[in-house]
């Protein structure tokens, strides 16, 4: 059995995003405008292609620090 709030909550939003919402948007979007005012950060072409190799392995998590500053690093596996 599926709990009552996993219900009524979904049909709540659901009831506000389509009847409630276009009616009180106009109301509401000055005084949000005025908290909400900076804009996302947008990365430009030119900042794509700048950093190392290093960095972009470090960045994505492909490459190790140690590795990175020439050190290898042991192996935890037994060897038989």
């Amino acid at each position: 059995m599926v709990c009552i709030p996993c219900i009524v909550i979904p049909v709540l939003l659901w009831v506000y995003k389509r009847f409630l919402e276009p009616i009180l948007y106009p109301f509401i979007s000055p005084i949000v405008s005025r908290f909400w005012t900076k804009k996302a950060v947008q990365e430009t072409a030119a900042d794509t292609g700048k950093g190392s190799a290093t960095c972009k392995a470090e960045c994505n998590g492909t490459a190790d620090v140690s590795e990175a500053n020439g050190v290898t690093p042991a192996s935890d596996k037994k060897k038989d």
